[in-house]
């Protein structure tokens, strides 16, 4: 006798094994909209046959079920590939956030202009509803199986599998290598839309051979389906790439890709925004310090960034002893710390650093301001007694709060990020590190979630992630818990008992990196910044050549209030002038013609609020110095 109980309780005895959907059919519930189902706490098919069990149903429209009609498109593109490509050979093809992808060896080249085409057999397939069913069998089945296919990555792949079995998926001709579970029919996948391409080695390794990503994504109604496209169109006018390039704020040159170059009305941004930063902490009690960019290895070996992080470092040599650039700021920090004796009555500590790193990144995941390979961390350490640790947190934590609320007007969300496979020093001290975090959290109020071993190799993390003006999340602050590098690096201080005694060291940054907070500012806004970020706040448009003076003169005034302004003095229409400077995204405009030269007064317009008309040059002053500046 097999029993099964719904989530509302509702109970169904079958006489044996029975499919998980004809159960949850037989206990009332509509499969209408089910892609899969829980039994028992465990994910599997509706075409599973089980023994009883508690079911709980799986919505297509759920985060869980999202995630299965994904993986499930991607077999659906995969098999299409194989149709119209006979030859290509697969690679993986897992769902990813928003969507899937799949990794493709293709016979011969493969261009934007085929993803139609391999939509339109997708579409195919869905109309014709092929049965979706999981096949196991003995992995030297499976592996004669691929082999009579030349699908050399799956060969690969299942030689590294240690069970006698492994799962595959069928759909009509279509077999793949799969832990599932999937959609019941490929008639469920209705709403895809391929992407883009990209290349991507064979397993993340450059020293492989370089396969075809194609991307996509699906939904269960077409209604979501065109919400989440028509936020990628807005994403893509947002992109700071081509804004940075309309607004001549930075440029990537071949000569150095991954290293941005900043122009002129780019460092009006940055300069603001360290002005800023700098002002903040100075306020908070911080001293700002500067460490050297080039460091001898022996202090990364000690750090442990040798062992860990060495991959993603760049090396020299000078009078023949091995150096490297350094990647982080952390342990040039600690050598300043260690400088000088330091007593109880020295801490807390507060050491905040602007610091240009350099990391080594593929060239394949290079991506204008957010993925360079050197850019400037704006870090702090702090140091303290164990009983200071969870005030300084909060410290922190305020500081965040205050910036990415009030000053930029960001929704954030934070995760807890706990111990990585990799960690370094005692499990005791991790999980004290663990437990002083959770504990500031929840007293200063904070919403966290956990997230389970993306901590830093030396400590425990919070990570800040912010929401911006269209719905994506970006990852920017973090606060790290360190116990690990003060004993590496035998840091100490005098303590009231004349005893030395090890500090506790909190590693921060609040942009994260300021290359890419001003990337991640200008897709936020659309580059239309606030009065107090933008390059040009104020643009004067004399509407003939002969009102050049008098604009000059409103000009010098405006630069004097300590505006940054310029004159547009091409002999063009005002309303051309106008277009041009509300592309620019320029706050303000100021219109000087006959009237206003003769009374001294200006006409304005706002980017956002249109025209604002006449006023005086006092009032003009009061409005702009009445707009928001961060203290």
């Amino acid at each position: 006798m097999a029993v099964f109980v719904s989530a509302s309780g509702d109970r169904y005895e079958s006489s044996g094994p029975i499919s998980v959907g004809e159960a949850l059919k037989a206990l009332g519930v509509s499969l209408d909209g089910v892609v899969a189902a829980r039994v028992d706490g465990v994910l599997v098919d509706l075409g599973a046959n089980v023994e009883g069990g508690q079911l709980e149903p799986v919505l297509g429209s759920s985060e869980e079920g999202l995630d299965i009609l994904r993986h499930s498109a991607s077999h659906l593109m995969a098999q299409a590939v194989m149709r119209l490509f006979p030859g290509a050979k697969l690679g993986i093809g897992p769902s990813i956030k928003d969507g899937f992808y799949y990794d493709i060896l293709f016979p011969s080249q493969v261009t934007d202009e085929d993803l139609p085409r391999i939509e339109e057999e997708m579409m195919r397939i869905v109309r014709d509803d092929l049965p979706v069913e999981r096949l196991v069998m003995g992995r030297d089945e499976a592996l004669e199986l691929f082999r009579s296919r030349g699908e050399d990555f799956k060969l690969e792949l299942i030689s590294e599998i240690q069970d006698d079995t492994v799962s595959l998926y069928r759909q009509g001709e279509f077999v793949d290598l799969c832990r599932g579970p999937h959609v019941p029919r490929t008639g469920m996948l209705k709403h895809v839309k391929l992407l883009s391409l990209a290349g991507a080695y064979w397993r993340g390794d450059e020293k492989n051979v370089m396969l075809t990503r194609i991307y996509g994504t699906a939904f269960m109604d077409g209604e979501s389906l065109g919400a989440y496209l028509n936020r990628l169109e807005e994403a893509r006018q947002r992109d700071h790439r081509k804004i940075g390039r309309e607004m001549d704020l930075f440029s990537i040159q071949p000569e150095g890709p991954g290293f941005p170059f900043f122009h002129p009305k780019g460092m009006v941004i940055l300069n603001e925004l360290v002005d800023f930063w700098k002002r903040e902490h100075k306020r908070r009690g911080y001293n700002e310090i500067r460490t050297p960019l080039i460091l001898d290895r022996s202090l990364w070996e000690r750090s442990g960034h040798w062992d860990h992080y060495r991959d993603n470092m760049y090396f020299t040599s000078i009078d023949d002893r091995p150096f490297a650039i350094k990647p982080m700021n952390c342990p040039g920090g600690i050598l300043v710390f260690k400088s000088s004796t330091r007593s109880y009555r020295d801490l807390p500590l507060r050491m905040s650093e602007l610091g240009v790193v350099h990391r080594h990144e593929r060239s394949g995941v290079l991506h204008g301001l957010m993925r360079v390979r050197c850019f400037t961390q704006d870090d702090a350490h702090i140091y303290c007694t164990p009983d200071q640790v969870g005030d300084e947190i909060a410290g922190v934590i305020d500081l965040m709060k205050y910036v990415y609320s009030q000053v930029f007007g960001f929704n954030y969300r934070v995760e807890l990020s706990t111990r990585p496979d990799n960690y370094m020093g005692s499990l005791e001290l991790w999980n004290l590190a663990e437990e002083k975090l959770k504990q500031t959290l929840e007293a200063t109020g904070t919403d966290y979630k956990i997230n389970p071993g993306d901590g830093a190799f030396y400590g425990p993390k919070i990570d800040f992630h912010l929401e911006d003006s269209i719905g994506r999340t970006w990852q920017c602050g973090t606060i790290q818990l360190d116990f690990q590098m003060p004993e590496k690096f035998d840091v100490s201080y005098v303590g009231a008992d004349g005893a030395d005694h090890r500090p506790v060291m909190i590693h921060r940054t609040v942009f994260g990196s300021l290359e890419r907070f001003l990337g991640i500012l200008i897709e936020h806004y659309a580059g239309a910044f606030p009065f107090w970020l933008a390059p040009v706040q104020v643009r004067v448009l004399p509407v003939k050549p002969e009102f050049e003076d008098r604009s000059r003169q409103v000009e010098a005034a405006l630069k004097s209030w300590g505006v940054r302004v310029e004159v547009d003095v091409r002999d063009e229409k005002l309303g051309k002038k106008i277009r041009d400077a509300q592309l620019s995204k320029v706050p303000y405009m100021i219109v000087i013609g006959a009237k206003e030269a003769e009374t001294g007064g200006v006409s304005v317009r706002h980017r956002s609020d249109g025209d604002l008309g006449t006023m005086s040059m006092d009032v003009l002053r009061d409005r702009l110095q009445g707009e928001f500046k961060p203290s």
